[in-house]
């Protein structure tokens, strides 16, 4: 029996409280969040603060702000918990360094919840893209727009520069990207504020060049209602609608193919011949799920960390300058 401690109850720290409890080898040893209201929803011992806990615990979920996961880090490997550090691993490079320093201080393991990396569909298109499926990767075209509602905006610290959808959503394109091609090594785009005319940015477009020559752009918007989006497309978010759409196009040099149905299109030589789809079959359990049996298998020893804390630096890097451009071009 893993025992768990969750820091942080609300819209992605409540999914992971729920789907532990539905584990039969976990267990809640305790849900930690400064909002007393909050912490009374869950039967399971409850705390202001990370200092405050008092029970015995193998591990922690840090879903708190990205800009408190450094301080919460620093708290949890002093107290020996191995950590799931919730996307992105920081808000800054200098945090995600005092992460990894921390860790490896106290000897402890942590995992970055970059967990579309485990989702049956994903890793079916890794297989794909490997296995020669559409020859070699040349081009890949990514929409990201859905429209978040004005009450998500209440949130004081999604209400300011923090609550960007670069850092907030962006950053799981940007992992997905690098986990399908590898390096990135270029950075381009524009972004726009045109729609709220808030501080932090809302849309953009994005364009990324890889150390394999590929190259991949990303339209992206939270103030826009649209069937494109990885979680409306795969479903994987209670919060979020299903409309089954392919958000994601990745075109080589044999083929093409569509996320998430995993439609690929082969068969033509040139453009005077019609390429014919065949959909590839993917099932698997929520990849939430498939995380957090992860982290029970890594603080074990069982397993190694698919995304540590130096992985998800790398991420969260490449999120960072793509914010910077964006913003500036904002401005």
């Amino acid at each position: 029996m893993t025992r768990l401690l969750v820091a942080g109850a609300g819209l992605i720290g409540s999914r992971h409280i729920a789907h532990i409890l539905a584990q039969p080898h976990l267990t809640l040893a305790g849900v930690i969040d400064p909002d007393p209201a909050v912490r009374a929803k869950f039967d399971a011992p409850a705390f202001a603060s990370i200092d405050a806990v008092d029970v015995a615990a193998d591990g922690i979920v840090l879903a708190t702000p990205s800009d408190l996961h450094a301080d919460h880090a620093e708290q949890s490997a002093a107290r020996g918990w191995h950590m799931l550090i919730e996307k992105p691993v920081a808000s800054a490079m200098e945090q995600a360094d005092r992460i990894i320093a921390a860790a490896r201080a106290a000897e402890v393991r942590t995992l970055v919840g970059h967990h579309r990396r485990y989702h049956p569909k994903v890793r079916a298109l890794k297989d794909l893209l490997c296995g020669g499926a559409i020859g070699t990767p040349v081009l890949a075209s990514l929409i990201w727009a859905l429209k978040k509602p004005d009450a998500y905006f209440d949130v004081s610290w999604r209400a300011g520069v923090q609550g960007s959808p670069v850092l907030i959503n962006l950053v799981h394109e940007v992992d997905l990207l690098r986990f399908l091609f590898g390096t990135i090594t270029n950075v381009s785009g524009f972004g726009s504020r045109n729609v709220r005319g808030k501080k932090n940015l809302e849309s953009g477009g994005v364009t990324l060049g890889f150390s394999g020559g590929q190259v991949a752009t990303i339209a992206f918007s939270d103030a826009t209602p649209s069937p494109w989006a990885f979680e409306a497309g795969t479903g994987e978010n209670p919060n979020i609608a299903i409309t089954a759409q392919d958000h994601l196009r990745i075109i080589g040099t044999a083929g093409a193919v569509e996320f998430p149905s995993l439609t690929v299109w082969s068969g033509a030589n040139d453009w005077s011949q019609s390429p014919s789809p065949v959909v590839y079959p993917a099932e698997g359990e929520a990849p939430l799920i498939v995380q957090l049996n992860h982290f029970s298998d890594v603080i074990a020893g069982r397993d190694e960390p698919l995304v540590d804390a130096e992985e998800g630096r790398k991420s969260l890097e490449h999120t960072l300058k793509i914010e910077r451009v964006l913003a500036e071009s904002a401005e």
